[in-house]
């Protein structure tokens, strides 16, 4: 594995530098949504929704602020500012939370467009390698001008590797991102629903 490494030429080590980035990324992202799972209250959601139901915001925001739980977070600041516009204030707590949510997506993003460019300028400056090779001394022995051609090939397969890898948890974390910020939006419109009757 080293020995191939090697072997796809000095562009393999951005490469192998941007594939420790994206792995620790995605790692890192993972964890972070295992926990923001794990800290899901659902019934607490529903508790913050039934106070608002029965004229109480005041005992749901303080029920979500003191919550660990993202949407029953961002509830929680909405109605402790409702004063001037629930909306904004729940608007403002969900950009916030989906901040979090958002964070690396960028890092993986370019992984996924740069990794496969570094591995085709790893193939041309290989190939260009091998063609310097015709008008010299290794002219009679074709096996060296083709072993360069497959070990430029190396670079453009670890890119697409790296690409390839790193595309899979990018979209589960932006399905992940679009489902937080559709809970926040659901349970946002039930509260001002019931905060508008109230008017």
């Amino acid at each position: 594995m080293i020995e191939i490494f090697i072997k796809g030429g000095p562009i393999m080590w951005p490469l192998l530098a941007l594939s420790l980035i994206t792995f620790t990324v995605v790692l890192e992202r993972l964890v972070f949504i295992a926990i923001e799972k794990w800290r899901r209250r659902p019934d607490l959601v529903g508790e913050i929704l039934t106070l608002v139901e029965r004229g109480d915001p005041g005992s749901a925001a303080r029920l979500g602020n003191e919550s660990n739980d993202f949407v029953a977070r961002a509830l929680g600041y909405a109605l402790s500012h409702r004063e001037k516009s629930f909306s904004e204030a729940m608007l403002r707590a969900a950009n916030r939370e989906l901040k979090r949510f958002n964070r690396g997506l960028t890092i993986l993003d370019t992984s996924i467009t740069l990794a496969p460019l570094l591995g085709l300028l790893g193939t041309v400056t290989g190939m260009i390698a091998s063609f310097n090779m015709i008008g010299g001394e290794e002219l009679g022995a074709p096996t060296a001008i083709t072993g360069g051609i497959a070990e430029a090939l190396i670079a453009t397969a670890s890119g697409l590797g790296i690409a390839i890898a790193a595309l899979l948890p990018f979209n589960y974390l932006n399905a992940r991102e679009e489902e937080a910020r559709l809970e926040m939006q659901d349970a946002a419109s039930h509260v001002e629903l019931h905060l508008l009757d109230r008017v």
